[in-house]
């Protein structure tokens, strides 16, 4: 295929700058129109839609389509696809990337999706799902304080059940802040009240997903789903934490690397096999056709690879060091995706690793900072083989870029090993400065 296609492409964070420079590398592109001009990268690389962008009006996204003759729409996050965009702006003649309403539940519906994964014997952590605070705290403190066993094995039960609180999670959306890994039973009390009582995540909280603590590490396996088709991407490792060695609270993502040599081709083929594929046939036996990208969180425990959580959607920070990689045309992959003709076309990639260093505000995850001034922008993008990618960044009217978010930027590097690319992209990252400025400095260390 050769012709030129107008592109719509919705979200405004660093995974869809990240999209918007490959799809600006895209001998098919025609015009490209993003719904998010605050965004300074993307205010770069597209033209704004002149019309309202919410569910409640998108009848009028419809009618921009329809006039600027949009061929394909690329949604990239999570709210508009549980919002049901991809069902209400595919149209023929138009291709839609992206799941529907229904499939995304996988993501927008933990309770949903741990039923789904129990009840078709998919490899995850048992779980409980409450939605009564009250109830929700009972379990709780049956697990810290389990039926009386006699000698050695209440002890050792006491113990594990001491040591190991649950994870706490809230159902819905929470923008990748509803899980709570707590150190103690205080503390998952305590998150009980934050979800559910204060409801620090809104209705994301009204149910709570209760779920058995998984040991080992985690790796990021994301495909392309084209209905019958699986297309595998190389494996990256994303680093949840905000401080380094893994401490302080949960973010969006600090930071990724790709490929992760931490799994194996052989795990892979299991993750594949039996998490992939399977979720895959359990949403058909539903009556749901899965179209888009399929974002399997998998931790590799001692009994073998488990889903922590499904997301329906590239990641960010991952999909800035997949992006980084991607030799081929982007378009005439998603195209694909939307047509059922993954088998059709070969993907290419960059030998090379890639790693993702991402650089947030003060104050990030609770309390982002806005307003700081950016400076060092042009001289980071300099440095070999490395893009600035913006997620909360907007240029002001005196012309400078200032912080208007958590996550403000995220700084990928290519290089010959994992610990070029990661040297790179902190030499890039030094060059950039803003009041406040927080950021990891061990991404990608534990592999190289």
């Amino acid at each position: 295929m050769s012709d030129t296609i107008n592109v719509l492409l919705i979200g405004g964070g660093g995974r869809e700058h990240a999209l918007a420079i490959k799809l600006r590398q895209s001998k098919r592109l025609g015009e490209l129109w993003i719904t998010h001009p605050e965004n300074a990268g993307l205010a770069k690389l597209g033209k704004p839609v002149d019309v309202p962008v919410s569910i409640r009006e998108i009848y009028r996204l419809q009618q921009f389509c329809d006039k600027n003759n949009i061929g394909l729409v690329v949604i990239g996050p999570e709210d508009p696809l549980a919002e049901g965009y991809a069902d209400k702006l595919a149209a023929p003649g138009r291709l839609v990337f992206g799941p529907t309403a229904e499939a995304a539940k996988l993501e927008s519906d933990k309770a949903w999706a741990k039923q789904l994964m129990k009840s078709s014997s998919i490899p995850t952590g048992d779980a409980r799902i409450f939605t009564d605070a009250r109830a929700a705290k009972d379990y709780l403190a049956s697990r810290e304080h389990p039926p009386a066993l006699e000698g050695k094995a209440q002890k050792i039960a006491g113990k594990a059940a001491a040591e190991l609180p649950p994870v706490i999670k809230a159902a819905g959306l929470a923008k990748g802040k509803g899980v709570i890994v707590p150190a103690t039973f205080k503390e998952a009390n305590e998150a009980i009240d934050r979800i559910m009582v204060a409801k620090e995540f809104g209705e994301a909280g009204a149910r709570v997903v209760i779920e058995e603590r998984l040991e080992g590490p985690e790796v990021s396996v994301l495909a392309i789903v084209d209905g019958h088709n699986i297309l595998v991407l190389p494996p990256c490792q994303d680093h949840k934490r905000l401080l380094d060695g893994d401490k302080g609270p949960n973010t969006g993502g600090m930071g990724a690397y790709c490929p992760a040599p931490i799994i194996d081709d052989a795990t892979l083929a299991i993750v594949e096999r039996d998490v992939l594929v399977a979720t895959l046939d359990a949403l058909r036996r539903e009556g749901i056709e899965y179209k888009g990208v399929l974002y399997a969180g998998i931790m590799l425990t001692a009994a073998g690879p488990k889903v922590l959580e499904f997301n329906c959607r590239f990641g960010d920070p991952e999909c800035q060091p997949l992006m980084a990689r991607l030799n081929s045309d982007i378009i005439e992959l998603l195209c694909a995706a939307c047509t059922g003709t993954l088998d059709k076309i070969d993907v290419e990639w960059d030998e090379r690793p890639a790693c993702c260093v991402v650089m947030a505000a003060r104050g990030y995850p609770d309390k982002p900072k806005k307003g700081a001034v950016i400076e060092g922008l042009d001289a980071a993008a300099k440095v070999k083989d490395t893009s600035v990618t913006i997620a909360g960044a907007t240029r002001t009217k005196d012309g400078t870029v200032a912080v208007s978010g958590g996550r403000v930027l995220g700084v990928t590097s290519l290089g010959d090993t994992i610990a070029d690319a990661r040297a790179r992209a902190y030499e890039a990252c030094d060059k950039i400065t803003f009041e406040g400025a927080q950021f990891r400095r061990d991404i990608a260390a534990r592999s190289t």
